[in-house]
């Protein structure tokens, strides 16, 4: 196992967008609400490519390999690059008690904690102005909720 590193800082809109944010599933039927093959036909288009984070956190494995930020064996590592980039948009965050350091300490042993399990580790900050910050920690080979999803690094 191994882990992968995700990092958005971007528009709160764009965040917002959930057709963008999830995979496109099956093909809904030709007679279907336009709505859902409208839906359908974003997410073909744009989920693949897109940046912004997906809903669930190991869909991030079915991007592209440019959009990892970093790969690391070890869950300890995983969660230091997970304390610098914390450290380093704490200053914008939108919230005053979101930028406590003692609150930023507790989230970077929680991420080691839970990746060394398997899990994933999903944050997300709102900064000041419209930004939205998300950053994820990934396990990969295997990822524990999606077992298929292969390494986008190959």
């Amino acid at each position: 196992m191994h882990i992968h590193g995700y990092a958005w800082p971007d528009e709160k809109q764009a965040f917002d967008k959930e057709s963008v944010r999830r995979p496109p599933g099956q093909p809904p039927t030709a007679s279907g609400p336009d709505d859902v093959l409208d839906r359908y036909r974003q997410a073909v288009a744009e989920f693949p490519t897109t940046a912004v984070p997906p809903i669930q956190t190991a869909h991030w494995l079915m991007k592209p390999a440019s959009m990892v930020r970093g790969t690391w064996e070890e869950p300890k590592e995983a969660a230091e690059w997970l304390g610098l980039q914390l450290t380093e948009f704490a200053p914008r965050f939108a919230s005053r008690s979101e930028r406590e350091v003692s609150r930023l300490v507790i989230l970077v042993r929680r991420a080691v904690e839970r990746l060394t399990w398997g899990g994933d580790v999903s944050l997300g900050h709102y900064l000041t102005g419209v930004v939205f910050h998300s950053l994820a920690l990934v396990t990969c080979s295997p990822n524990r909720s999606e077992l298929e999803l292969p390494c986008p690094l190959g």
